[in-house]
C-alpha cells in the first residue's frame, strides 16, 4: 500500500527495509496456525499466576484487510460456546515472543510476578483475567510487522482504516458477541484514537491508557525542535517485520514544517464519539500533554480520566486497576447495569515529590474549573520569582551551546500550594550571535537546601533502589523518575494559531520559520507539559532556562530528555526582565475542594 496513493498526503512517503525477522533476540513466537487448549492451573511463567481457567488459543489467525492486505492475530478466548465481547490489542512489538516481550516485562519495574500469568504481550491487558471474566483477547501484529504483510506505518488515517477492518472482522467471528473493545499502553494506545476516529460500527468501548495524539507535537517535533533519536534508536530497531517501514525521520529531514503528511500523525479525536475510559499520567516523556488533550477533544459524552502517580507499565498490571477496567467493559461491551456511571469523571495524582502522593482524588472535569492563575514573575537582577513584576530591566545570560551552562528563577514557599493544570513561561529573549534559538525550560521543587525532589514511578524499594544507581550528577532517568514538568520551544517556530491559543497553552502552528537577526529581542510562549505538584513550606519552586534539556534525563530505551539533542544554538542567549520586559511564569494554583463546597 502507498500512503501517498491512498490519503494524498501531498509528498511522497519515504520506506526503508525492515529488519528481518531473523534479527528478533530472542526470536518471535514461529509462525503456527492452529487451535491449543492451555489448561487451567498451568503456569506459563515463572512464578506467575496459574490459568484461572481453561483458554482456548487460536494461533496465527488470518485477517484480510480492505486492500487485500493480509495481517495475523492471536485470540485467547473462553472454552465454552457462549459468544463474549473481545478487546483488541493492535501491538507492532510482536504478539509473542520476541525482544519487548522478554526485556520489558514487567516484574522489572516492581509488579508482583504473581499478578500475571505471562500470556500478556507487551503493554497489553492479560488473557488469563479477561478470559475468566468472560472476554476474547485478540493480539494483532500490525501490517508490516511480524508475519503481517505490507509495509509498517507510523500512525496516521490508513493505520486507522487498518483497525476499522480489524474490528469488523473480529464482531463477524461466531464466537463474538459483535461488540469490541480496545485497551493497552502507549502504541497500543495512540492506535485507538486513529482507529475510533473511523468509527467502525462495532468498535463499543476503548481504553487508551497513555496515548500521544499529535506525533509532530507530541514527539518527533515538539516545540518546534526535532528530535526523532527515540523513535529510532529505542523504538524502530527493534521492530521487526518482511517488507518495508515507514521513515518518518527521513520526512522530517525532508519536510521539517507542517504538512498534509505530519497533520495526518495528529489523530482526528473530534470524531471519536464511543464510550472511552482514559489513563494518563504527569510523569510520562511522550504522552502527557497528547492524552490529557485527546481526552478534552473527543466528542464521547461517556468519557472518564484517571491520572495515574505510577509507570504505565506498573499502572495496568495492578489488580485494582484491572477491576475497575472490567466494571467499564462490563458496562459497554456486556450492556450490564452496574453503577459505572457513577464513577468520577476525574480522578487525580497529585504528585509530591519527597512526600506522600494524593491518588484518585475525584473531580469534575479537566482542566479544574476551580483553577487560580498565579502569575511569577522573573527578576534577572537576583533569580528570583516574585509576585510583582520587577521595576528594573535585567538580563539572565547563558552560553545556549553549552551543555552545563542555564539560569534558574527560584521561589521560596510559605504555605502548602497545589500547582495542578498547563504552565506557560512568557519570556523576551535574544541570541548575540545567532539567527535562532533552541529554548528548553524545566520546573522543579528542592527541599530547603536546594536538593531537587523527585517521584518515583516504580514499585518497591528493590526498583527504586536500582533507578537511584542510575543516577548521572543531579538528575535522575526520566520516565521511571520526575522532577517536574519540562518544556521546550525552537523561537522560529513561535508563531501560534490565535484561535486555538489560550494564555495557558499556546498552540504553535509550525508553518514557517520566523528566523532572528542577531541581537533582537522577541516574546517567545514556551508551554511546559501540564502537572500536578504540591509545594510545602521551606520548599523551593525552580525555573530553569538552557540551550539543552533540563529536565530529566533520558536513559535508553526510555524517552525523555536526550542531551545530546542536536540544536541551532550558538552563542550566548540572554533573558530580559522587568520594565517593559514581562517575562513570567503562568502558573495554575488550586485552592483546597473545601474552600469551594
Amino acid at each position: 500500500m502507498n500512503v501517498y496513493e491512498q490519503d494524498n498526503l501531498g509528498v511522497e512517503v519515504h520506506y526503508l527495509k525492515a529488519t528481518p525477522l531473523a534479527a528478533s533476540e530472542p526470536p518471535l513466537t514461529p509462525f503456527q496456525p492452529g487451535t491449543t487448549v492451555l489448561p487451567k492451573g498451568s503456569v506459563h511463567v515463572e512464578g506467575g499466576k496459574p490459568l484461572p481457567c481453561d483458554i482456548r488459543l487460536d494461533r496465527d489467525l488470518a485477517i484480510a484487510l480492505r486492500d487485500g492486505t493480509v495481517i495475523y492475530g492471536d485470540v485467547y478466548r473462553p472454552t465454552g460456546d457462549e459468544q463474549v465481547p473481545v478487546i483488541l490489542v493492535w501491538t507492532p512489538y510482536g504478539k509473542s515472543g520476541g525482544w519487548w516481550n522478554k526485556n520489558m516485562y514487567p516484574t522489572t519495574f516492581g509488579v508482583d510476578p504473581k499478578d500475571l500469568s505471562g500470556l500478556q504481550a507487551f503493554e497489553a491487558p492479560d488473557p488469563a483475567y479477561w478470559c475468566d471474566h468472560g472476554y476474547a483477547i485478540a493480539v494483532v501484529d500490525v501490517r508490516g510487522t511480524g508475519r503481517s504483510g505490507g509495509d509498517l506505518l507510523v500512525w496516521g488515517s490508513a493505520g486507522g482504516r487498518d483497525v476499522y477492518d480489524t474490528v469488523e472482522w473480529l464482531a463477524e467471528q461466531e464466537w463474538c458477541s459483535g461488540k469490541v473493545g480496545m485497551n493497552g499502553n502507549s502504541q497500543l494506545a495512540i492506535m485507538q484514537w486513529f482507529g475510533a476516529a473511523e468509527r467502525p460500527p462495532h468498535l463499543a468501548a476503548i481504553a487508551p491508557w497513555e496515548a500521544l495524539s499529535d506525533m509532530y507535537r507530541d514527539n518527533a517535533v515538539r516545540g518546534g525542535i526535532p528530535d526523532m533519536d527515540f523513535h529510532n534508536r529505542d523504538i524502530l530497531a527493534f521492530l521487526y517485520g518482511e517488507n518495508r517501514f515507514e521513515d518518518a525521520a527521513a520526512m522530517l529531514e525532508d519536510y521539517p514544517l507542517m504538512n498534509g503528511y505530519w497533520a495526518d500523525k495528529r489523530a482526528r479525536i473530534e470524531q471519536i464519539d464511543v464510550p472511552a475510559y482514559v489513563v494518563a499520567s504527569w510523569t510520562n516523556s511522550l504522552h502527557t500533554r497528547g492524552t490529557l488533550a485527546a481526552f478534552r477533544g473527543i466528542a464521547s459524552t461517556d468519557k472518564w480520566l484517571r491520572v495515574s502517580n505510577e509507570l504505565e507499565w506498573v499502572d495496568i498490571a495492578d489488580p485494582d486497576n484491572v477491576a475497575d477496567l472490567n466494571r467499564f467493559f462490563d458496562r459497554y461491551l456486556k450492556d450490564i447495569d452496574n453503577g459505572w456511571e457513577d464513577t468520577p469523571r476525574v480522578r487525580l495524582s497529585v504528585l509530591d515529590p519527597g512526600g506522600t502522593d494524593q491518588v484518585g482524588r475525584p473531580e469534575n472535569e479537566w482542566p479544574l474549573a476551580r483553577q487560580e492563575w498565579r502569575t511569577l514573575h522573573l527578576d534577572a537582577a537576583d533569580g528570583t520569582l516574585s509576585d510583582k513584576p520587577p521595576t528594573q530591566e535585567a538580563i539572565a545570560r547563558y552560553q545556549g551551546n553549552d551543555s552545563t551552562s542555564s539560569v534558574t528563577f527560584t521561589l521560596s514557599f510559605d504555605e502548602d500550594t497545589e500547582i495542578t493544570g498547563h504552565l506557560n513561561l512568557h519570556l523576551w529573549v535574544e541570541a548575540e550571535a545567532a539567527e535562532d534559538m533552541d529554548l528548553f525550560a524545566a520546573v522543579y521543587k528542592t527541599d530547603s537546601d536546594g536538593n531537587r525532589l523527585y517521584h518515583y514511578e516504580v514499585r518497591g524499594e528493590e526498583a527504586r533502589a536500582a533507578v537511584r544507581a542510575m543516577a548521572e550528577g543531579s538528575h535522575m532517568p526520566a520516565g521511571i523518575t520526575y522532577s517536574g514538568p519540562n518544556g521546550r520551544l525552537r523561537v522560529s517556530h513561535r508563531a501560534k494559531d490565535p484561535e486555538r491559543s489560550t494564555p495557558a497553552e499556546p498552540y504553535l502552528t509550525h508553518a514557517e520559520e520566523q528566523l532572528l537577526t542577531p541581537g533582537e529581542c522577541v516574546p517567545v510562549e514556551l508551554a511546559l507539559w501540564p502537572t500536578s505538584l504540591l509545594v510545602h513550606p521551606g520548599e523551593h519552586l525552580v525555573v530553569e532556562i538552557a540551550g539543552h534539556p533540563v529536565g530529566d534525563i533520558a536513559l535508553p530505551p526510555l524517552p525523555g530528555g536526550n542531551p545530546d539533542i542536536r540544536t541551532r544554538n550558538k552563542g550566548a542567549h540572554l533573558i530580559r526582565t522587568g520594565g517593559t520586559y514581562d517575562s513570567h511564569l503562568l502558573l495554575p494554583v488550586v485552592p483546597p475542594a473545601d474552600v469551594h463546597h
